[in-house]
């Protein structure tokens, strides 16, 4: 067993450095545009709240694999060309941000709403009232459950493999053809997916224990 990841070490370097790239890239992009979009979703504009809503409805109640679909095969016949990387980051950051949304619209909910009430009573405006009073407050609450998201998509990041990203979902496959056990490359592989996600589960694990002694 020992002999598939040292015969092919370049390759699990390779793919996982291709993972980690993409959480990276995918999670960034997921974070900055899930917070604009809890901030349309409690919006004084009905059009914003609407658009907000729409998004979140259809990307949540859609699976990966079709997100990747339309993005790998639908955006070429738009004559939008990108690498298969880029497509790739395009359609988990348009999946994953959803799900980053609500998390933060959640942990606006737990504001309670007498603080923007007073703030808008200031003379604040809703956009001062939410990056300065609400966000502040809501992001210490949301962090615990988008670092849950943020570990979903470092595994969601494998369904890349099926639309020519060479990642760590791909591996078993590559292994495959060269000869060896699949087993042993799925071992391996999951070993990978350990090591990558377990130092953002303790992340998550300490977030949660300062958000509690916080309040």
């Amino acid at each position: 067993m020992l002999e598939t990841l040292t015969d092919n070490w370049d390759l699990f370097v390779e793919a996982f450095r291709t993972t980690v790239l993409l959480l990276i890239v995918s999670g960034a992009i997921s974070l900055v545009a899930g917070t604009l979009l809890g901030a349309m979703r409690v919006s004084p504009v009905p059009a914003l709240r609407t658009a907000g809503t729409a998004y979140v409805t259809l990307l949540r109640n859609t699976p990966l694999t079709f997100v990747f679909f339309f993005v790998a095969f639908g955006f070429p016949r738009l004559d939008i060309r990108f690498s298969y990387f880029a497509f790739a980051v395009v359609a988990l950051s348009a999946y994953t941000s959803a799900f980053v949304c609500e998390a933060v619209r959640s942990g606006i909910n737990t504001v309670h709403v007498g603080q923007a009430e007073a703030a808008r009573a200031i003379g604040m405006t809703f956009g001062q009232t939410l990056t300065q009073v609400v966000l502040p407050q809501a992001l210490r609450a949301a962090v615990p459950p988008v670092m849950s998201v943020i570990i979903a998509l470092a595994k969601n990041t494998t369904i890349a493999s099926g639309f020519g990203v060479m990642e760590a979902g791909a591996i078993g496959a590559t292994l495959n053809e060269r000869g060896y056990p699949a087993f042993d490359a799925m071992i391996w592989v999951a070993v990978g997916f350990v090591i990558v996600v377990l130092p953002l589960s303790l992340t998550q694990r300490r977030l949660e224990r300062a958000v509690v002694r916080s309040r």
